[in-house]
This record gives C-alpha cells, structure tokens and sequence, in this order.
C-alpha cells in the first residue's frame, strides 16, 4: 500500500472539510479550495483528520492514491498558511512592476511584457524579487514558471528571472587567441 496514500492528513482548527458529490472541499482562514476524488478513491473524514484509501489495486488506482492525499494535504496547508514563491531578476536594466493585478516586466525585449496575475494570487516586488503568493499551490507554481519563462537565466551572464536560491551553471565564453 502507498506509503504517502496511507498517511491521514491532519485537520487543525479553523478549518473545516467536507465530502459531496464526488468532491473534497476545504474551507479555512484564507479562503476555501475544491477538489474532484479520483475514481477508485474513498474519503473517510473524522473529526481531526482525513483517511484516504482505495477500492482495489489496480496500477492507476494505486498510482492516484498517493497523489489525491497529498493534494488534500496541499489544500489544508493552503487554506490556513499558503504558498509563496519568490523569483529574483538579474541583469542590466532588467526590472519588474506590479500594476494591479498586471506584472509589468522590462527584461530586455524591444517592448515590455505584461502577464495578467489570475484571480486568486497576489504579487508584490522587492529589492529585485518578485513575491507571487496564493492559497492554491499549483496555480502559484503554475505563474511563477509562467513569469520564468519570460526570459530564464542564460549561462553566460546569468542574466533573466530566475527562482529564488536557483543555482545558474555558468559556461566560458569565447576563448582568446594566443
């Protein structure tokens, strides 16, 4: 049995979880989140924590156990702490602005780049980084890899968005003549 899968996720206070239609939804402190069970996936809630198991061990059964338990996990964790990523802008005149809910990005392009932030997330910019926060996880990595993308590190100068404590390997350029 999946290891991960069999783990109950716990429910601290102030949040509360519910079952319906096919459905998980979690309701906390800084918003609420749903999710659809897979097929083959059943929710057993108690009053501190969820259980998740499954029906039969088929692979794909098997292989959807440890991910819908981690996704409530992430939902629980989202509705009462949240999720952050930080990206820093590196590189001569390269910067960022937060315009409402337009991120602004001047990365060295003829014109510059504006992203519209989806509903749900807020950025904020400081001293080079750019802060993107949301209670739902994979719509902040989702943005933020969104944002990278715009111009990612190159390896000669190191210039681009790159994510927070991201280690760029650098190459040599051009070797001299003799």
């Amino acid at each position: 049995m999946s290891r991960i899968g069999r783990a109950p996720v716990g429910i601290p206070n102030g949040v509360s979880v519910g079952h319906a239609d096919g459905a998980i939804h979690v309701k906390g402190p800084r918003g609420a989140l749903s999710m659809r069970v897979p097929q083959g996936i059943e929710v057993e809630i108690e009053s501190e924590q969820v259980r998740l198991s499954r029906r039969d061990e088929k692979k794909k059964t098997r292989a959807l156990h440890g991910l819908a338990r981690a996704l409530v996990a992430n939902m629980v964790t989202g509705v009462t702490e949240g999720f952050a990523r930080e990206l820093e802008v590196h590189g001569v005149g390269y910067r960022a602005e937060a315009l409402g809910k337009t991120l602004k990005l001047a990365v060295g392009f003829s014109h510059p780049v504006e992203l519209a932030v989806p509903e749900g997330l807020s950025v904020s910019l400081r001293e080079g980084k750019v802060r993107i926060e949301g209670i739902d996880r994979q719509l902040v990595g989702e943005f933020a890899a969104k944002v990278r993308s715009v111009r990612p590190p190159e390896p000669y100068k190191g210039k681009g968005i790159r994510y927070a404590g991201e280690r760029v390997r650098r190459k040599v350029g051009k070797a001299g003549t003799a």
